[in-house]
């Protein structure tokens, strides 16, 4: 099922025409009605009229995270406070909250993005989506919520927190579709097994996992215990929200981005210089139809490439491959990054692991250490001591001959790392900052 078929299979260079003239009048939105831009324009000597074609997005300023929390609360939006119909807000844990400010039909236009995602995760307006996603200043829920009910299918506006109640409804009401963080994912389903139900039984086909960086042995992970297929959806505050892109369930290869309403970039994260397609940097992306607070080349953090070949379903978008990471999650030992994406393939790859691991950074004296804690299933943490100080060294060993790292392993009990009905703490920072 296509849902917006005229947009979703248009021409490329019809595309490229809509984007132009999308990006030509956003420039000179911003530069008439944000302050912020209007300034870094002139700083840069940029005027809306200098874009001509798409390659003049590079001329553009970039926009960063710090910018909106410089101009907290309301400083980056486009248009008068009554315009405003909703707003959402970042948690704020390492700064100031960033404040996004919808109108009516940006409301509009993330419902359809939403609808767009659950349609080429292969969810149809029969369905029943379980929606396990938080509602409140985060995005997630709500965001899930109107594109579900904009596809036509029945929501369960379930939010996060009681997990086992949850189980409960899923077996109760029976959702064809789950929405959620990929770690409460395999949270749901080992308390779902302690009150004896057993979520691959279920009728439930389709997870639609977001809102935090997982990977294709953690998509393997769940798709067995779960019995579905395990899709991974993208967004994020700045910018919408959940619906920026989505995995097809057709092909599994990558995210289709929204094109009609965003460009995307790829860059160095370091130099600032465009990337071409297939190169991995930093993803970002420009508004073309957000009202309320558009942005020009908002710098993501996410570390990602981009696909412009066709897929098999017959979109014509760009696709972007799985995040795998960010730029500002990198762990730097002794010299060496590391991204926590890459240990826990490894972690999976490990006969005798669960999901659910930490990684603890500190430093003793003038060297940086890694502590890597993983839970033991059930079956090896019963097993003899032997056998568990030769699995640590198996994992010491294949860190150390895959990253070029050197790490502590600890190996805990099962269900002793705290599960997050959000998402999941991977990082436990104790250096002096």
């Amino acid at each position: 099922m296509i849902f917006d078929i005229k947009q979703e299979t248009m021409p490329r260079e019809e595309l490229r025409e809509l984007q132009l003239a999308r990006l030509k009048n956003q420039a000179e939105r911003v530069h008439a009605l944000v302050p912020f831009y209007r300034k870094r324009f002139d700083e840069l000597g940029i005027k809306p009229s200098d874009i001509k074609s798409l390659k003049d997005l590079s001329l553009l300023p970039f926009t960063e995270k710090q910018d909106l929390r410089n101009h907290y609360p309301f400083g980056m939006f486009a248009v008068p406070r009554e315009s405003i119909v909703r707003l959402h807000a970042s948690s704020g844990t390492t700064g100031k909250a960033t404040v996004v400010g919808y109108t009516r039909r940006d409301i509009e236009t993330w419902a359809d993005c939403m609808a767009r995602s659950f349609a080429i995760a292969g969810a149809t307006p029969s369905d029943t989506i379980h929606n396990a996603y938080g509602y409140g200043l985060f995005t997630g829920g709500l965001g899930a919520h109107y594109g579900a009910e904009r596809l036509g299918a029945t929501v369960v506006p379930v939010s996060g927190g009681g997990t086992k109640r949850q189980a409960i409804l899923l077996r109760d009401f029976a959702p064809d579709v789950i929405c959620c963080t990929p770690s409460y994912a395999l949270h749901l389903y080992e308390a779902a097994l302690e009150i004896g139900i057993d979520i691959k039984e279920l009728p439930l086909r389709i997870g639609i996992f977001g809102a935090e960086p997982w990977t294709e042995e953690m998509r393997r992970d769940i798709e067995v215990k779960l019995g579905i297929k395990a899709l991974d959806i993208y967004g994020l505050s700045e910018v919408l929200g959940p619906g920026v892109g989505m995995e097809c369930i057709e092909a599994q290869s990558g995210l289709h981005l929204q094109e009609d309403h965003f460009l995307f970039e790829i860059i160095d994260p370091v130099s600032g210089e465009q990337l071409p397609d297939g190169e991995v940097g930093e993803l970002v992306i420009t508004t073309l139809t957000k009202e309320g607070i558009p942005l020009i080349r908002y710098r993501t953090r996410d570390l990602t490439s981009l696909n412009p070949t066709p897929c098999v379903c017959g979109r014509t978008f760009t696709r972007m491959n799985r995040i795998m990471g960010r730029s500002d999650d990198m762990l730097i030992i002794r010299g060496v990054n590391v991204f926590p994406s890459q240990i826990e393939s490894i972690l999976l790859e490990t006969r005798g692991l669960t999901p659910h691991y930490q990684l603890i950074v500190d430093r003793h004296g003038p060297l940086d250490t890694l502590e890597v804690q993983v839970e033991v299933d059930e079956k090896h943490f019963s097993d003899e001591i032997k056998n568990l100080q030769r699995l640590e060294r198996q994992i010491q060993k294949n860190i150390k001959d895959y990253l070029g790292v050197s790490a502590a392993i600890k190996l805990v009990e099962p269900r002793s790392i705290a599960r997050s009905e959000g998402k999941a703490k991977r990082i436990i920072d104790k250096r002096v900052k």
